[in-house]
């Protein structure tokens, strides 16, 4: 066989040269470029014919095998190198691809550290913003504090300034009693001879040692009594080294008072002291009738008739009212009674026809002739034509008419008609001048809703209302505490007092221990009128504790009219939840905030707090650290005081000593015309040693009864009784058995009974409406008897128009005498039970219902019937209205009922009841009953349960009502505070803002409502940290709150001198006087304060004339008529008139007073200004010159007041072009600020203005850059220092500036640099 080499040529061209691994021939050349298999087959094959003859026979089997290897190895080798080339390039793909990644990686991790350093550094930046805010309100507080701090120091000054005027109005008052006493002896023809005696006149000029005339004094109206603005105790601070900063110069108690102050004073007044009309006695409106005989048909119909109808229309407005009517048989009877109820009487009304008793006229003259508060009074007289009345009754008539502005009623028709006659009269009495809700109907009249108006205090408060009531019982639990007819010997406990207010903070509470009776109220209440007078920015919040289980012993209620009363202080305006437990937690924080506020000591005074039940669980506030200005006094009984209690500071009360004992008897017995015995008297004080029989209540007591037995002549046989009694209880037993035998029969008596047992086991007491509703056989005359005469012996007393129980002891006297065990209680209150529940089955639900009828299903322990209660809508929401939110809940928990299942009760309550409500006043009343029920939710916490009702509220009240309707908008605020509640701001903004749209479409941009919703979105943007907005809103509504304030204040301003208008109108019908004169100006200045200008002329000229005439035209008070008619004039841009008036009172001061004097200051700064005001400024340049000596020799050259007159010196001479003579001033006046307040002080940077101006207006640019730099920088700081607020227009001495404009606007400075503050801007300091 051949070999492969045979069947290629090796002459076919250059390749590679490889072994034949099949066969051991020669090597053969594989071309490097192969051909497909089939043509390389041929070729071959033609290759090896013609090399051997005879074609393919050379060829064999085998060698065709090869090939076919052959080709596969080379398509294999060629694959292979394909392959090669392929994993090369791939593998330097790959190279590349991992060089990529490492590059992005790295460019990744060098991302991430950027990203990471940026995060830090916003991290950094958010701290720095908080840090920054939290430094900008830490700033605010600090400038509040030191604002705080430096007008305390002023009104330290002005309190030092009123006591000393008040000390100088003593001594001329008892001067001019001596010289009226001297002026009566030399009439009656006495020698007086002084020995003493001089020449000086006494009306002489002359300086005193403190370099002030005693004609100031003694001219001005600080020898009067205490005015208005004294009174009252205005809030302006002391300004400086000037009183006031008012375009009115008034001396006296005005020296501090201008427009805003006024106003902000007497709101100030109505904000914190809730206004009770002055004819209310105790929340009852009194309709006192005297009638005769032939009157008595009148009478029957009124009070048959009419009577209950009155007493609808008070029960609405939340008052009593009670007809008291003595028949003509029975007026000798009770004299003393009528007399007193005369004197507790809103309205008398005095009926006559023909005749007039001889025993009526005593009642006559003392309510109609001698009525000093000038209560409404009617008379109705029944005329006949053919008849005429007595000469007695129509000079009565005449002297009635005369002295007194009562309602005349002639009435010549039927009897029916009379009685409907007084009955119209009464009704508008009633609503007009004693309860005053013709104000409130007419600005609620345009809403829809009669009880819009009577809950101002939401608009005030948030969603928390007032209860007057509450308020009110306090009021007089105060007064009553501190009725007492001699001083006990409290000084020296009035000196421990005083110490715990004067001593260093921090201290606990100071206790008041002592026993029953001991006097404990007495002390406080006394020792708080003494703080209120002798300290009158001291702010004292009380409560007096009555009996326990009544609502004054209400922890939570306690704790929420304290916190109130703090909101009311600081005029902060924030919703306040009713939940118990946030109240006690809340509570020291609004007392924290007041703390910081107030400019003085807040005292905290809880009297009998151990009556309070759990009072030390309640009250746990009290062992924390209380802030540094508050102090807290509690008066407690010895043996029921708390345990952890014991070691706080005491103050234990002892027992009376014998003086005491002796005085505080005399005392009883001379206010009754009883004169005891020297073996008497020794008697008495031998009884009165021991413990029981020494306290201040068992004397008291045992006084009263001695007096009273004086007047029957059996002193010894009173003596020996009370002798038997050793303890208070007794004493009272005593008490009650003379009041027995003082009625006329077993009738009367069994009433006491009922009277005394009905008014212990109530709640809070009992009205004697009620009690006449609940006895008809009860006429007004006996209840009357039997109220003056327990109430004689201080058995009973009112509280908010209830009858209560006086003292603990009188109570428990009354249990041990008429009701032995629990079913005479029980069946007493089964009473009352049965009364109020048929007021609820009559849809009568009033406040007092609400208060007694579940109280006394829980004593009685019906759970059924007090569950059956609590689902009467009107009940629940009366209650939870006036803040019983406590009590409310109180009483579901005894039912056993959890917050979701009381949540659906409701709710099916008022589906149940909407279904039965027709008409457009039920649909509102349903609404506002949806209301309640989702804030009583709300205040539950279920939030969730809350919106459905509220969503309801608002449909019921679009639908029947408007869409705009302003109590859609209290739909959409209550709606939006569950959803700020629950974290949904934007459904809550969008509510809000749809809110303040209609309050603003209803009410007008300035609104109170407005100012409502403008705080609520600002307390929403701050909760969404969006502090820009929120401070934006809280501006605009402090604004507008201030408005409504002032308007408040104006209305009571006018209110307050329209009644010293009407004094003035029978105290000019005297002779001319000095006083009737000061009364003239201080009216006349009281109406320029309230923009009055043409009344303030009239008066302030009559003052002019009337000292013209009485004193002289060159007396010292004649000025201070000019210079106040000059301003007056002044504000009505009657210049002319203004100058001569003030160069007239000039010219008196110049030569009546010392040229320090302050009242020559006041006209040379006000004829100035004037001057300046008018061009005249050569005439105006001596004045100032004149001011700045003034001040000199008053403070001193160094003083920032000289600084001030300096600077306005300086100020008139760049006016006047004189830049050189101006200079120095600025000089000295900005060394002696930077001597008095640092170089800091915002009085230094505006002089640092004016030199700044006056350097460029001198070319010397380079300066007035520096000096300008220099302002800049105080400017920045001040506004870092107020957290970027506007520089304020006060400073630290109480100056004002104003901007004059006195350069072009566009001002360049050398070297091509503009300053813009060179605007021309110089401040002067008026």
């Amino acid at each position: 066989m051949g070999t492969a080499s045979s069947l290629v040529s090796p002459a076919g061209g250059v390749g590679e040269v490889i072994e034949d691994t099949y066969g051991g021939g020669e090597a053969c050349e594989i071309p490097v470029e192969v051909k497909p298999k089939a043509r390389l087959l041929r070729s071959s094959l033609r290759r090896v014919g013609a090399a051997r003859p005879g074609g393919l026979l050379g060829a064999s089997f085998k060698s065709t095998a090869s090939v076919q290897e052959l080709e596969c190895a080379a398509e294999y080798e060629r694959l292979k190198k394909e392959y090669e080339i392929f994993r090369v390039s791939k593998n330097n793909e790959v190279a590349s691809m991992v060089k990529k990644e490492a590059k992005l990686d790295r460019e990744n991790k060098r991302l991430r550290a950027e990203l990471q350093a940026l995060q830090k550094t916003y991290q950094k930046i958010l701290r720095e913003k908080e840090s920054a805010l939290e430094a900008k309100y830490q700033a605010m507080e600090r400038a509040a504090t030191f604002e705080h701090d430096r007008d305390k120091v002023k009104r330290q000054f002005k309190i030092f300034r009123e006591t000393k005027e008040n000390e100088i109005q003593d001594l001329l008052r008892a001067k001019r009693e001596l010289e009226a006493k001297l002026q009566r002896l030399q009439a009656q023809g006495i020698q007086v001879f002084d020995p003493e005696e001089s020449d000086s006149d006494d009306n002489c000029t002359d300086v005193t040692a403190a370099g002030v005339q005693s004609e100031y004094w003694n001219g001005g109206a600080l020898g009067s009594e205490p005015s208005m603005g004294s009174m009252m105790q205005l809030q302006q601070s002391f300004r400086g080294p000037e009183f006031a900063h008012s375009s009115i110069d008034v001396e006296g108690p005005f020296a501090n008072i201008n427009r805003d102050d006024w106003d902000a004073a007497v709101a100030s007044l109505l904000q914190v002291t809730p206004l009770f009309s002055h004819s209310l006695w105790s929340n009852t409106v009194r309709c006192f009738i005297i009638s005769t005989a032939e009157t008595e048909p009148e009478v029957d119909i009124f009070i048959r008739n009419y009577s209950p109808k009155l007493q609808r229309i008070c029960e609405t407005m939340g008052y009593f009212f009670q007809v008291v009517h003595f028949p003509a048989e029975n007026e000798s009877h009770f004299k003393d009674v009528r007399k007193w109820e005369i004197e507790k009487s809103s309205l008398v009304i005095l009926l006559l026809h023909l005749t007039l008793p001889s025993c009526l006229l005593e009642d006559c003259e003392e309510a109609f002739l001698r009525n000093p508060e000038e209560k409404p009074r009617v008379i109705y007289h029944r005329m006949e034509d053919d008849k005429d009345s007595s000469v007695l009754v129509q000079q009565l008539i005449e002297q009635i008419c005369c002295v007194n502005k009562a309602k005349m009623i002639d009435h010549a028709g039927s009897v029916e008609e009379g009685a409907y006659e007084i009955y119209n009269c009464v009704e508008k009495i009633i609503k007009q001048d004693i309860l005053g809700c013709e104000m409130t109907e007419l600005e609620g009249k345009d809403l829809g809703n009669k009880e819009e108006s009577t809950a101002p205090e939401e608009v005030v408060f948030g969603d928390v209302l007032w209860d007057a009531h509450d308020e009110q019982e306090q009021m007089e639990a105060f007064q009553q505490a501190s009725n007492s007819t001699c001083e006990l010997g409290f000084e020296k406990y009035f000196e421990r007092l005083n110490d715990l207010v004067a001593a260093p903070a921090p201290i606990p509470p100071l206790l008041v221990s002592g026993g029953p009776g001991s006097g404990k109220s007495l002390l406080l209440s006394k020792w708080i009128q003494l703080q209120q007078k002798h300290s009158p920015n001291t702010l004292i919040l009380y409560h007096f504790v009555g009996r326990p289980m009544s609502t004054s012993s209400e922890s939570a209620l306690i704790i929420k009219r304290l916190t109130l009363k703090l909101m009311q202080h600081s005029w902060l305006v924030s919703p306040l939840t009713l939940d118990p437990a946030k109240l006690l937690e809340e509570f020291p924080r609004w007392l924290e905030k007041l703390s910081a506020r107030h400019q003085g000591s807040i005292i905290i005074i809880i009297d009998s707090i151990d009556q309070i039940q759990q009072a030390e669980k309640h009250m746990k506030w009290l062992i924390d650290p209380l802030p540094v200005n508050v102090r807290m006094i509690l008066s407690v009984n010895v043996e029921t005081c708390p345990q952890a209690w014991r070691l706080w500071p005491t103050l234990h009360l002892d027992p009376l000593n014998s003086k005491d004992v002796k005085s505080l008897i005399s005392a009883e017995c001379n206010s009754a015309n009883v004169k005891l015995t020297k073996e008497q008297e020794k008697k008495l004080e031998r009884h009165c040693r021991s413990a029981t029989t020494c306290n201040a209540l068992y004397v008291t007591l045992l006084g009263k009864t001695i007096a009273c037995a004086g007047s029957t002549g059996n002193i010894d046989e009173t003596l020996q009784q009370c002798f038997q009694c050793q303890d208070t209880v007794s004493l009272y037993r005593l008490v009650l058995q003379s009041v027995q035998e003082s009625l006329r029969n077993d009738k009367e008596k069994g009433l006491l009974k009922e009277v005394l047992c009905v008014i212990g086991v109530s709640h809070n007491g009992v009205s004697e409406s009620e009690l006449m509703e609940l006895y008809p056989e009860l006429s007004s005359a006996v209840l009357a008897s039997l109220v003056h005469s327990l109430h004689k012996m201080c058995l009973l007393t009112y509280g908010c128009g209830l009858l209560k129980f006086q003292h603990l002891q009188a109570w428990e006297m009354v249990k041990l005498e008429y009701m032995e065990g629990e079913n005479a209680i029980s069946a007493y209150r089964q009473k009352l039970v049965d009364y109020f529940t048929m007021q609820l089955s009559r849809d009568r639900v009033t406040w007092r219902s609400a208060d007694e009828l579940p109280w006394l299903f829980q004593q009685q322990g019906d759970k059924q019937k007090l569950h059956k209660c609590l689902l009467n809508l009107f009940v629940s929401q009366n209650l939870y209205k006036r803040g019983h939110f406590a009590e409310l809940l109180s009483y579901w928990q005894l039912v056993g009922k959890d917050k979701s299942s009381m949540a659906a009760e409701y709710f099916d309550s008022l589906k149940e009841y909407e279904k039965s409500c027709e008409g457009e006043e039920s649909m509102i009343c349903l609404a506002d009953l949806y209301e309640t029920l989702g804030r009583f939710l709300k205040d539950l916490g279920l939030l969730s349960q809350a919106v459905a009702p509220l969503q309801r509220s608002l449909e019921i009240r679009e639908t029947a009502l408007d869409p705009d309707h302003p109590r859609v908008a209290q739909s959409l605020h209550q709606l939006a505070g569950v959803y700020v509640q629950w974290k949904k701001f934007g459904n809550a903004e969008q509510l809000y803002k749809q809110a303040l749209e209609i309050s603003e479409n209803a009410y007008g941009a300035e609104h109170p409502r407005v100012a409502r919703e403008l705080d609520a979105l600002a307390t929403l943007y701050q909760k969404q940290n969006k502090y820009e907005q929120a401070e934006q809103l809280r501006k605009k509504s402090f604004k507008i709150r201030q408005k409504a304030a002032r308007r408040k204040g104006s209305l009571c301003g006018f209110a307050l001198l329209r009644q010293r208008a009407l004094q003035l109108e029978e105290l000019t019908l005297g002779k001319d006087t000095p006083d009737n004169a000061r009364t003239l100006n201080e009216l006349g200045v009281l109406y320029y304060l309230q923009n009055n200008l043409e009344t303030a002329e009239l008066f302030l000229k009559r003052s002019l004339e009337m000292r013209e005439r009485v004193l002289g035209t060159d007396h010292p008070d004649c000025a201070q008529s000019l210079n106040n008619l000059a301003a007056l004039y002044n504000e009505k841009k009657h210049y002319d008139k203004a100058e001569e008036l003030y160069e007239r009172a000039l010219d008196i001061r110049r030569r009546a007073l010392a040229p320090d004097h302050p009242s020559l200051a006041y006209t040379v700064k006000h004829l100035a200004v004037l001057y300046k005001k008018m061009g005249k400024l050569d005439k105006a340049v001596p004045l100032y010159e004149l001011a700045v000596e003034i001040r000199q020799k008053s403070f001193g050259p160094k003083h920032p007041s000289v600084a001030t007159a300096l600077v306005n010196l300086a100020v008139l001479y760049c006016q006047m072009k004189k830049q050189i003579e101006a200079s120095p001033l600025y000089e000295r006046a900005l060394k002696i600020y930077e001597d008095s307040f640092g170089h800091m002080h915002p009085r230094v940077g505006e002089t640092l203005k004016n030199l700044a101006v006056l350097s460029y207006e001198g070319g010397d640019f380079e300066k007035a850059a520096e000096l300008y730099k220099r302002a800049m920088e105080i400017k920045e700081a001040e506004t870092l220092l107020i957290g970027g607020k506007a520089t304020s227009r006060h400073s630290s001495s109480g100056d004002t500036f104003s901007l004059k404009s006195a350069l072009s606007p566009n001002v360049f400075l050398e070297h091509g640099q503009s300053y813009s503050f060179l605007k021309g801007v110089r401040f002067s300091y008026t």
